[in-house]
């Protein structure tokens, strides 16, 4: 990781926030049946680095772990009052913002994050291949004008974020992780976490990084599965580190440790995609690993050995 000073403005937004017993996080995001993403995701995921979520459903998948087969909103109004009925009760100090299902509710989630100006938004744009194309396209549109204008950090897979914010892509080369982060920034964005960057040798890269420079990076080794809310599991880490006070470096690297663990120890449920086992450190004594019994062991392995907060379980 690429050792630079530490964000001013971030840090003073977090600093800002009312002292809580535990940093809690506003989780704007779906019901998903499978477990694999979605709000179950999110509260386990931001419980198991410490923090509390506070969940708020915007809608429902329809899904098992194969696939996604359709979505049930909610309407603007649930949302709006889910949000800011909890928002006026518990401070808040990082908003996360994962699939919401309509422009009405990325338009809600807009207003509420202008009016809690001082809270840092983490947004998560996921892959919606799955969708009707012109849902898509009102969706992302509505995204890139009324939300990333307050988003603090942009997180998505590499082929997504460049299909949406770099559409008309002409150069020699593809686009990379600056190029993207360029593109967020005309939007208002001024950090985005580039994930899945292919490189040789069966290796993937994470790269935060500004329009000006890359903030640091992670580079992890290409695991033989394909995976069902890896994405969500980054993000909501993420925006829970950031709550309990963590720099965004540090946080971003702690947050893809994390989720390199969760997807070493994955599970398949059903007969579709892998599970990110988000609660691998609470295995029983002698079901994880054994390092020098296994000289294989995944690399970084005991980076994420307790908790942060040493959250009980």
């Amino acid at each position: 990781m690429t050792d630079v000073s530490h964000d001013p403005d971030l840090e003073q937004l977090l600093a800002d926030q009312e002292p809580a017993l535990m940093a809690c996080v506003l989780s704007f995001n779906a019901n998903d049946p499978s477990g694999a993403g979605g709000l179950s995701c999110d509260a386990v995921a931001m419980a198991s680095v410490g923090a509390h979520c506070l969940p708020v459903c915007t809608g429902a998948y329809v899904r098992d772990t194969t696939s996604i087969t359709d979505f049930y909103p909610l309407d603007s109004e649930a949302v709006n009052d889910q949000a800011r009925t909890m928002a006026e009760d518990v401070p808040v100090q990082v908003i996360k913002v994962g699939f919401v299902g309509t422009p009405e509710n990325l338009s809600a989630i807009a207003e509420l994050a202008d009016d809690y100006e001082g809270v840092p938004v983490v947004a998560y744009m996921p892959n919606l291949s799955w969708w009707e194309e012109d849902k898509i396209d009102a969706y992302l549109d509505a995204f890139r004008e009324l939300l990333l204008p307050q988003t603090s950090v942009l997180i998505g897979h590499h082929s997504t974020l460049r299909r949406w914010l770099l559409p008309e892509w002409t150069g020699q080369r593809n686009p990379g992780p600056r190029d993207i982060a360029k593109a967020a920034s005309e939007w208002g964005v001024p950090y985005t976490l580039v994930t899945g960057l292919p490189l040789p040798e069966q290796h993937i890269d994470n790269v935060l990084t500004s329009p000006e420079s890359v903030m640091a990076h992670e580079k992890f080794e290409h695991i033989e599965a394909v995976f069902a809310g890896a994405g969500d599991t980054l993000t909501a880490a993420l925006a829970a580190l950031l709550a309990t006070g963590m720099d965004l470096p540090e946080a971003t690297s702690e947050a893809l440790h994390y989720l390199d663990r969760c997807l070493d120890e994955g599970f398949r449920p059903g007969m579709g995609q892998v599970i990110p086992d988000r609660l691998f450190w609470a295995l029983p004594e002698g079901d994880e690993t054994d390092d020098e019994a296994d000289p294989e062991v995944h690399p970084g392995a005991d980076y994420f050995e307790v908790p942060f907060n040493e959250t009980k379980h």
